[in-house]
């Protein structure tokens, strides 16, 4: 009951439509044993999806991003049990009707980290941030191979030279002004980055958004939102945590660090933010602001420093 969505202009006109993508998801949860299950849609995240009573969660993928809700079943599959911090359990994945994917999994408890963070009393935060660093030291120690099928991007180094060719371009199409761009290609030049790492799992965007805490007692009660997992260099895992975790406080990121059991060089984790899918140093300035000496060297100093 969904149409075909492949391209950038269906995708506007169908996914925002309730119109059309209810009767898709009341259809496919009847089909899973769901019938008459009352549908609430979240109102974020890139994909469209719903809160199926109280107790499920269907993420639905059009055809356009059809390989990521395939790879989001077979991580989350992966995982299950394995993280300290609680992971969606599957109950059921695959196509549905004109390319659509589907992930059935059940609903975490808690709340949102990032609505709740101001509430968090602070040694509670530690505890938190702690928390997140043993969950990413766990994930990053998994054996990544399984997945190898349906995650990329292969050969790291050719997938870093592909990102650096598109830097300052990607940059300057999010607006960013004139003195940042210029320093783009000396930064990343001076920053030695592993072409053949190590291969972890990563999560690749670990922020207070994908955490949920249970508000009696704070603890973290689930990481989610595996669609963009990678495999490569567990250093890239760090730029969603010292931009939306730690958010650019020293002894936050020091603290996660000592959990995580390392620490990276501020200036390795300001290059995989220029060099991120998802970078938009705008934004991050906006959020974070920018130290007064205006150079990158600096920003790897304020934003993922820990001292």
């Amino acid at each position: 009951m969904l149409p075909r969505v492949e391209t950038d202009e269906e995708w506007d006109e169908i996914v925002p439509d309730e119109t059309v993508m209810r009767p898709g998801a009341a259809d496919l949860c009847a089909r899973l044993g769901l019938a008459g299950a009352p549908l609430t849609r979240f109102p974020d995240g890139s994909q469209p999806v719903y809160a199926v009573g109280d107790t499920h969660v269907l993420k639905l993928f059009p055809g356009a991003a059809a390989q990521d809700g395939v790879a989001e079943g077979r991580v989350l599959t992966h995982l299950q049990d394995r993280l300290p911090v609680p992971t969606p359990r599957v109950r059921d994945f695959g196509p549905y009707e004109n390319g659509w994917q589907y992930v059935l999994m059940s609903r975490l408890e808690g709340e949102n980290l990032a609505a709740v963070w101001d509430r968090v009393p602070r040694g509670d935060q530690e505890r938190i941030v702690g928390e997140v660093g043993e969950t990413l030291a766990v994930l990053h120690a998994l054996d990544p191979a399984p997945l190898g099928d349906v995650l990329g991007p292969g050969d790291w180094g050719a997938f870093l030279d592909r990102q650096r060719a598109r830097a300052v371009d990607r940059q300057r199409a999010h607006g960013l002004p004139e003195h940042w761009l210029e320093q783009i290609p000396d930064f990343l030049a001076s920053v030695p980055l592993p072409r053949a790492p190590h291969p972890s799992l990563l999560h690749t965007e670990v922020m207070r958004q994908h955490l949920l805490v249970d508000p009696d007692g704070w603890r973290p009660t689930g990481l989610f939102d595996f669609e963009p997992a990678m495999i490569g260099d567990r250093a890239y895992d760090f730029v969603g945590v010292g931009l939306f975790v730690t958010r650019g406080r020293p002894d936050l990121l020091a603290l996660l660090s000592r959990a995580y059991g390392h620490t990276f060089e501020p200036s390795t984790l300001l290059a995989y933010t220029l060099l991120h899918v998802y970078s938009n140093l705008p934004w991050y300035l906006r959020e974070l602001g920018a130290p007064a000496e205006g150079t990158l060297d600096a920003l790897a100093r304020a934003w993922f420093a820990t001292e």
